[in-house]
């Protein structure tokens, strides 16, 4: 987050920081090392071979489908703070010259929430990498689903988790990257569904919130609970990789599974 002067404020130890210095840090603390929340825009910068991202269906929107009340302004606020006219990013890339299809995420924009549009440029995204045999790379980071869009936006969570399967019947590879949050719809569905599963330190990743399920259960919950390294502990994802070791780490995953580009 930033304060009034524009200086970015660490979660954890409070400490300032300007934003040319968190982009030669990745977006990290440089007192405690805390990663901050990375736009979209640069999280595919940051392993996107230089100049070959190409953004597929960047101007699809939807205005209102359910009528919800309020919902135009918070859309627009949301477009003000992100820069975006949705909630993710989705197109093609080079990474270490291999060609993928990548999507990434934005929580800027009402906390990544999945809606029509997200589920529609995510499953459109899958079908593109099909036709044109292509792996996918994905970044995950969402409240949920949108509940200004209602049944609408749950039914996405089975659409993507569809077009998901068919890619993984053509023999081709899929790689998601979670990152604080990923939570909700969005983590019971696609972010689940990887060949390979890989998280960012101290992201919390799981589905219902902690003080939702111990309300549930009348049971205390450890502090560590849906913290991306207790899930790497109990089998959940395969690996944490430091934000400057990502892009080699996925080039190195593509070439495993056979994506030479």
């Amino acid at each position: 987050m930033s304060d009034v002067t524009g200086r970015y404020i660490c979660r954890r130890c409070n400490s300032g920081a300007d934003y040319d210095s968190l982009i030669s840090e990745f977006y990290k603390c440089k007192v405690c090392g805390n990663y901050f929340r990375i736009p979209a825009r640069y999280r595919i910068d940051m392993i996107a071979d230089n100049g070959s991202f190409r953004e597929l269906w960047a101007d699809m929107k939807l205005d209102n489908p359910l009528n919800f009340p309020g919902y135009e302004e918070k859309q627009s606020k949301a477009e003000a703070a992100s820069g975006l006219k949705e909630a993710v990013i989705t197109g093609t890339c080079l990474i270490e010259g291999i060609k993928v299809c990548i999507y990434a995420m934005d929580s800027k924009y009402m906390m990544a929430s999945m809606g029509v549009v997200v589920g529609e440029k995510i499953t459109r995204l899958f079908e593109y990498a099909m036709d044109h045999r292509l792996p996918v790379v994905g970044y995950t980071a969402s409240g949920g689903a949108r509940m200004q869009e209602g049944m609408l936006s749950l039914i996405q969570m089975a659409k993507v988790s569809g077009a998901v399967k068919f890619h993984s019947d053509k023999g081709l590879f899929y790689i998601v990257g979670m990152t604080d949050p990923t939570t909700g719809g969005v983590e019971a569905s696609f972010a689940q569904l990887g060949d390979v599963i890989f998280a960012e330190k101290g992201a919390l990743i799981g589905f219902a919130g902690k003080r939702v399920i111990e309300a549930a259960t009348g049971t205390s919950l450890p502090e560590d609970f849906q913290i991306a390294e207790k899930q790497l502990k109990n089998g959940f994802i395969d690996n944490i990789i430091e934000r400057e070791f990502q892009k080699s780490y996925i080039a190195n995953m593509l070439r495993i599974h056979a994506c030479n580009g």
